[in-house]
């Protein structure tokens, strides 16, 4: 990516990002807390090395999700199956 903008160093709390395409961005050392994520396609993202304490997902397909190497859509939509008839 020798051609990409780079923001190193930059600030940009507060900051919107509307109907904007990062296919292929890289982010090293990005402070994201607090940040909120709606209607983003992370379909083949790579999450290495990330502190997810107190992030909350919801109304997410997560089919093909691993961490650590498990299998979480499975794993999730196991007692979903059971106790609500498989409404993942």
């Amino acid at each position: 990516m020798a051609d990409a903008p780079r923001f190193a160093h930059a600030r940009m709390d507060g900051a919107e990002f509307t109907d904007l395409s990062l296919a292929g961005a890289v982010f090293d050392d990005v402070n994201l807390a607090g940040a909120r994520f709606d209607n983003v396609n992370l379909a083949g993202a790579r999450i290495d090395n990330v502190n997810l304490s107190g992030v909350t997902i919801t109304d997410a397909n997560v089919s093909g999700l691993t961490i650590f190497g498990y299998d979480v859509g499975a794993w999730l939509n196991e007692p979903i199956e059971k106790d609500c008839g498989g409404h993942l």
